[in-house]
């Protein structure tokens, strides 16, 4: 037999035996338990998680939601006693009596609505803020690796999306249950009880609605995920609208970045519609099904009080109880779809929570203990996860209260140097010690408690001058505040703002000028009083005036101090103690300026270009 016979005899027999849809629902069921990433697994987690710690306050409201469901059951139980012994009877005393305890039932009802939505409500807003705060501490458990990998748009739209996905999912789940499917069972048994014919009429139709539901979760799901990402991409543009909005204005970037957000939010329009109107599909179906139903219900109820001489009490309580059981039966064919929507987020949030912690950040290890801050490279190699190794076999010694500067072309490793030093990433040969101890075997934050750093690249937060000084110190005093800013040369600027240390600087100090902005953050390195100091480029940002003023508070200031010193003005360094130049991560000559100039080497030449840029060069190194 050829191969395609083969195959045609294979697909017929798998047509006829093909599993029936509760085999199928089965299977997908079991796949989809077994998928730690799948609907069940996620739900688990998060009931694990967050419903545990809750359980006292979820017990409360679904005491509250037995009610309604109870209540909504009543009111169609009734139905029967009010049509049978007021319209049909005319029963004087049950109308009074009837009349009555259908206003208690919507009484209790809406009084029982009323404790669990407010129960509920305070319950996820401490969801919510749980698991933001769960978010965020991870992160800041995290090296600078996982910052440089992750888009800052990603962790925002994780830790929204996330914890209110998180939210929707448990208020989702106690709704269906506690209300809606018990409000159904309640209303279902109604029914059975009260016309047990009908009752098989109005059920057929569930498996129907089961069926076309489970289609639309899976496109659901996708169109979901791609909607975070591009919500992921509107803040992004937006951050970069405002960090760079120099350069946007400068380089005539507004169309292009209005087509970027243009595109973006079409992009999550399409997809919000799309959801809507798969999600919108489950209306149609269930009200042609429920108008089936209750159109077949309405005919055989007329017949049997017309021609079979049955009362119409009980065919009113059973056509009550199938209008009121529309209404949950809907949102209940709804729940997968929410379900899938919701979990998109909190894939997102789970994946962060669930990186692990950087080493770099283990704060396990015993306190530093420092006895004078000798540091020590000893042949120390590291590259970035992308590139080449950027620091080769570097071996370098700064006693205590000395000065060590390095110097040399752009990217050639001495950044790197001191983002090691202070245990940002880890070498991957050879080691950094502090007076003898290995860096990685001792407490990340007592080691950084014990060192101050300047950077070129300044950072300031959100806030006052007076709070960007205090990060040094956050128990300083305001004296104290105040005496490091006029160390740095900056109370004066400072006291011309309009509220003096009391005004707020920005977003990222952009409020200030670059050399304002490098004054705050030597104040706040001062103010720390660290016996450890790194100064990268320090007194970049800063005019000559500035410099010499800055530059004699930090000469006042590494007095004491082990200190290392990155400086391409040449300058600022011609004291140091020992001056390393470094290129193409490798040392390649140190010594005393003025032995390095006697070396006639690459400092030699850095400084005779210099000298040829500044003349006042040559006064400062006589």
């Amino acid at each position: 037999m050829e191969h395609t016979e083969v195959k045609a005899a294979e697909d017929s027999l798998a047509s006829v035996v093909r599993p029936s849809f509760l085999v199928r629902r089965w299977q997908s069921f079991r796949a989809d338990l077994a998928d730690p990433d799948g609907t069940v697994a996620m739900i688990a987690r998060i009931l694990r998680g967050n419903y545990k710690t809750h359980w006292k306050g979820y017990t409360l409201s679904f005491f509250f939601l037995f009610i309604v469901a109870g209540m909504t059951s009543l009111s169609a139980w009734i139905m029967s006693s009010v049509v049978n012994q007021i319209f049909v009877k005319q029963d004087k005393e049950m109308l009074v009596l009837l009349s009555c305890a259908v206003v208690g039932i919507f009484v209790v009802k809406g009084a029982a609505t009323y404790g669990q939505m407010v129960v509920q409500s305070r319950i996820g807003n401490r969801i919510v803020a749980e698991n933001q705060n769960r978010f965020y501490d991870r992160i800041l458990r995290f090296g600078l690796n996982f910052y440089n990998e992750r888009a800052s748009g990603e962790m925002i739209m994780s830790i929204s999306a996330g914890a209110n996905g998180i939210r929707s999912v448990i208020d989702t789940l106690v709704l269906s249950v506690g209300r809606d499917f018990v409000t159904l069972i309640g209303l279902v048994f109604v029914m059975v009880y009260q016309a047990p014919i009908m009752a098989v009429f109005a059920l057929v139709v569930a498996p129907v609605a089961i069926m076309f539901i489970t289609r639309l979760v899976k496109r659901i799901r996708s169109i979901a995920r791609a909607e975070f990402t591009s919500g992921i991409a509107i803040i992004s543009i937006i951050q970069e609208t405002v960090h760079g909005a120099k350069i946007v204005k400068a380089f005539g970037l507004g169309d292009h970045m209005r087509t970027r957000m243009s595109d973006a939010v079409g992009a999550v329009e399409k997809r919000a519609n799309k959801i809507s109107q798969l999600q919108a599909r489950t209306s149609p179906l269930m009200e042609t099904l429920g108008g089936v139903s209750i159109g077949l219900v309405i005919f055989y109820a007329g017949w049997s009080t017309i021609s079979a001489g049955k009362t119409p009490g009980e065919f009113m309580s059973f056509i009550t109880a199938l209008l009121l059981a529309y209404e949950p039966a809907k949102r209940l064919a709804r729940v997968q779809v929410g379900l899938a929507e919701s979990l998109v987020g909190v894939r997102a949030l789970f994946s962060i929570l669930d990186h692990p912690v950087s080493v770099t950040e283990n704060d396990e290890n015993p306190a530093l203990k420092l006895t004078r801050g000798r540091i020590d490279l000893d042949d120390v190699t590291f590259g970035y996860r992308t590139s080449e190794p950027v620091v080769h076999g570097i071996t370098l010694s700064v006693e205590h209260g000395k000065r060590l500067a390095l110097v040399g072309p752009s990217g050639g490793g001495k950044s790197t140097i001191l983002s090691l030093i202070q245990r940002f990433y880890d070498v991957q040969k050879g080691a950094i010690r502090v007076d003898g101890q290995d860096i990685r075997t001792v407490s990340i934050d007592t080691l950084r408690q014990h060192i101050a750093f300047v950077s070129q690249d300044v950072f300031l937060f959100s806030g006052t001058a007076r709070d960007n000084i205090r990060i040094g110190r956050l128990d300083a005093t305001d004296a104290e505040v105040e005496q490091a800013a006029r160390d740095a040369f900056a109370h004066d600027f400072i006291m011309n703002l309009p509220n003096g240390y009391d005004s707020t600087v920005g977003e990222n100090g952009v409020q200030l000028s670059g050399g304002q902005r490098q004054r705050i953050a030597i104040a706040r390195a001062i103010l720390k009083n660290a016996p450890i100091l790194l100064l990268d480029e320090a007194t970049s940002a800063l005019d000559s005036e500035s410099e010499r003023m800055i530059q004699a508070a930090l000469d006042k200031l590494v007095e004491g101090r082990t200190t290392i010193v990155i400086a391409h003005r040449l300058a600022t360094i011609l004291t140091a103690d020992e001056i390393a130049v470094i290129e193409h991560g490798k040392v390649l000559e140190s010594g005393t300026h003025a032995e390095l100039v006697r070396k006639q080497g690459l400092y030699e030449k850095l400084y005779r270009y210099q000298f040829a840029e500044d003349p006042a060069l040559e006064r400062q190194s006589a």
